[in-house]
């Protein structure tokens, strides 16, 4: 059966072993799960919000049941993901753009 891009797998998301009821955390929760998809710590990266246009760090983003982060200003959805045992969907659709530091090549 083939998935489309997008849609999660039957029966939500887990991280870790954990899945997190309905109640809110901010943005840090997601250092695991979208480090698994990118190599720097994208929570200290800065977002912009699609909808109010705000800036600031994707750790100050309020996240719901696990895997759903709001803009904190404006409560959007910015970004969504869902993590199957081989693969992991990311819509960041939310936001207008991601700016991170790259580390020097060393």
């Amino acid at each position: 059966m083939s998935e489309s891009p997008g849609a999660g797998p039957a029966g939500g998301s887990t991280f870790g072993g954990s899945t997190l009821d309905g109640s809110t955390l901010d943005g840090n929760v997601l250092a695991g799960a979208l480090g698994e998809i990118f190599a720097a710590d994208i929570t200290s990266a800065l977002g912009q919000c699609a909808s109010c246009l705000r800036t600031g760090p994707l750790a100050e983003t309020r996240v719901y049941s696990g895997a759903v982060a709001r803009c904190p200003a404006c409560a959007a959805v910015v970004l969504r993901i869902v993590r199957a045992p081989d693969r992991a969907w990311l819509d960041l659709r939310g936001l207008r753009c991601i700016q991170f530091a790259i580390p020097a090549d060393q």
